[in-house]
């Protein structure tokens, strides 16, 4: 269905295909973090564990941008389009 000229389902899609990607992003800079410390390199695990926490903040940005994505589409007063 098409809400004010954007395709509300392949924009949901596309929000979790996004946090998808972000998700594995955040393994990797875990994993990295923990081999970084048990190196002896701690303020690179540190610094890793900064950008862990930033890319948590990012999937939480994701949430809210799919929350407001419905939210707006509720309150659309403008043309909808259906498949049939």
């Amino acid at each position: 269905m098409c809400t004010n000229g954007v395709n509300i389902g392949q924009f949901d899609q596309m929000i979790d295909q996004i946090d998808d990607h972000i998700k594995l992003e955040r393994r990797w800079v875990h994993t990295l973090a923990h081999n970084a410390e048990d190196g002896g390199f701690a303020q690179v695990g540190a610094t890793l564990h900064k950008a862990q926490e930033a890319l948590d903040e990012v999937r939480a940005l994701l949430a809210d941008a799919k929350d407001a994505l419905e939210d707006d589409a509720e309150g659309a007063s403008g043309i909808s389009v259906n498949l049939v």
